[in-house]
């Protein structure tokens, strides 16, 4: 009887840890949306060649478990975004990238109604505890754009998530709790 109790106990210890084993490796995972438009979906060049893919694959290869869901819309504009920002954004995401594009001057929309809806989206995801990154730069090369002048080429694709990638990583060397790289 002492016997078949020292097992049980022994089986409940080792489930305990393995539960634990594997809460600390679900929570390491990071969770980062990219939210935007036809940019952030991939247009012309595919999911898998849009920068929150090659995101996720130049993090893993640093040794971030991460996993980013490209949230890109073709066409949607900041106010869209803005309305299915919590759809959107899970809870439990550690990051957001967001993508604003310029299709609100592109379909008659303002400077200023597009700077308030990404004001409105960047204060509602740090009220949730998020951190935010906003890929918005003044210019963008020429060089960066497929013949239509307006979408993303795999190179500009592949630039962005380089550069993002490097900010993430740096930014979890600079964190006391980060889990070490291998």
């Amino acid at each position: 009887m002492a016997s078949i109790r020292r097992a049980i106990g022994l089986l409940a210890v080792t489930m305990v840890v393995l539960f634990a084993a594997d809460a600390r490796t679900q929570a390491a995972q990071l969770k980062i949306v990219a939210i935007g438009a036809s940019n952030t979906s991939g247009l012309g060049v595919g999911a898998a060649a849009a920068y929150p893919a090659q995101l996720q694959m130049l993090l893993r290869k640093r040794g971030i478990d991460a996993n980013v869901i490209n949230a890109g819309v073709s066409g949607d504009v900041t106010a869209g975004m803005l309305k299915r920002l919590d759809a959107s954004v899970p809870k439990g995401t550690d990051i957001v990238i967001l993508q604003p594009g310029a299709n609100d001057l592109r379909f008659f929309g303002t400077k200023e109604r597009r700077a308030a809806n990404i004001a409105a989206m960047v204060n509602r995801l740090r009220a949730r505890g998020i951190r935010v990154i906003v890929y918005d730069p003044p210019t963008i090369p020429p060089d960066f754009y497929q013949w239509d002048g307006i979408h993303f080429n795999a190179a500009a694709h592949a630039k962005i998530a380089a550069t993002l990638a490097a900010q993430i990583a740096g930014d979890r060397k600079a964190q006391p709790n980060s889990e070490p790289k291998p």
